[in-house]
């Protein structure tokens, strides 16, 4: 790839941004994934990719993209997802303004821009005609809630032989993230006129009592040795609800938490911790009542930096971009928790950029282009070496 269209890439990124694609799960009536989905279609077909759209629920789609090397070879994967968060209090939030070197809007950083270099560096590599192996773009839905497009697609029997998930990492190749997993605890109390304190119990000064045991599990957490790359994991009170009126002791009170997961931790491990703060509390207390449901879950993320796909993305990055360029962690989940649990060796690079998840999110343009860059390289030295079969079946 010896050169670069600047304007194709920023063009394609502009697309990108200028199509609503609010996951509707997190924001009732979000646009979803559709219309994107059809969009990278056509983009990927238009560069001789077998391609299809694949439905992994009702109106959720992933768009998939294969590119065959012309002998056997292994399988990369380009993975990135199709969803943004909402749009609440964004001025123009599908503008696609440029500005400065930078792009506005939302998903321009997470994660378009990933996905607008994947789609200039597969277009490269297929005028030019890969040796061998095979390129896998797999773009997907439902990453911002619960993944149903990673899922669905490693469900249907899609595989590779390794992955880059193009989240952005500030062009740092990471190799660890945290988990996370979901719980809701109800306290039960007995409803009972204000004025009858003997007949009553409060359900929210029970709650009371959980919230300050969670916050005796972070100071925990925080002086344990933690984790060498991504800390210590973190537990927090999300949302609290309960009572039915000032004049009445209320009957119920429900609190939801989040527990960050570090490497090594799983639901079990929040599991545990819910159990012994409850019972610690029944024990105090006869008359407290309380249980809890586990809700959803995703497992934290590492690969070892000594492993071989870590270093080779390494090696291209610093091709790219010179021997500055290292390794790196990041705090959020990604979809390539799910891709290293199927046994896919799998790393997080991405361009740099700044309003995650904000009211004013942008990308750096020339970051977006040394990513596309470093994906071309990844692809052709990966791919094209140790020859082999690729993997059994096609886009699944």
């Amino acid at each position: 790839m010896n050169g670069l269209d600047s304007s194709r890439l920023a063009a394609l990124l502009t697309d990108l941004v200028k199509i609503d694609s609010v996951n509707p799960d997190l924001v009732p009536g979000g646009k979803g994934e559709r219309q994107i989905a059809e969009y990278v279609a056509k983009v990927l077909e238009a560069a001789g990719l077998e391609t299809r759209l694949q439905e992994v629920s009702p109106g959720r789609f992933n768009a998939l993209g294969l590119l065959r090397g012309r002998a056997g070879g292994r399988r990369l994967m380009l993975n990135g997802h199709l969803d943004t968060v909402g749009v609440r209090g964004m001025e123009e939030p599908f503008s696609g303004r440029i500005e400065g070197g930078r792009l506005y809007g939302r998903g321009a950083e997470d994660m378009k821009s990933g996905i607008a270099a994947a789609l200039v560096a597969v277009e490269a590599l297929a005028a030019e005609g890969l040796e061998a192996g095979e390129v896998l773009v797999a773009v997907v839905a439902d990453e911002e809630y619960q993944s149903a497009g990673t899922r669905g697609l490693l469900a249907s029997g899609v595989r590779a032989d390794a992955a880059i998930v193009m989240e952005p990492t500030n062009l740092a190749v990471v190799t660890a993230h945290k988990g996370f997993v979901w719980a809701d605890i109800e306290t039960e109390g007995r409803a009972a006129h204000g004025s009858r304190p003997d007949e009553g119990r409060d359900a929210i000064a029970a709650m009371g009592r959980v919230l300050v045991e969670i916050e005796s599990t972070q100071s925990a957490l925080d002086e344990a040795p933690g984790h060498a790359l991504v800390g210590h994991g973190s537990v927090h009170a999300s949302l609290i609800a309960g009572g039915q009126e000032l004049s009445s002791y209320p009957a119920r009170c429900h609190l939801s938490l989040e527990r960050r997961l570090v490497p090594g931790e799983d639901g079990v491990t929040f599991e545990q911790e819910l159990n012994w703060i409850l019972a610690r509390l029944s024990s105090q207390d006869p008359d407290f009542r309380a249980d809890y449901r586990l809700g959803y879950s995703a497992k934290p993320f590492e690969i070892s930096r000594e492993s071989s796909w870590a270093r080779q993305v390494l090696g291209c990055a610093r091709e790219v971009m010179g021997p500055n360029t290292g390794f790196g962690v990041q705090s959020f989940w990604t979809d390539a928790a799910l891709l290293a649990e199927a046994g896919i060796d799998t790393v997080v690079f991405g361009p740099r950029g700044q309003g995650l998840h904000s009211a004013s999110e942008y990308v750096d343009l020339e970051s977006v282009a040394l990513c596309a860059r470093t994906l071309y390289q990844c692809a052709r030295q990966f791919c094209c070496n140790h020859l082999s079969p690729p993997p059994p079946g096609n886009l699944g």
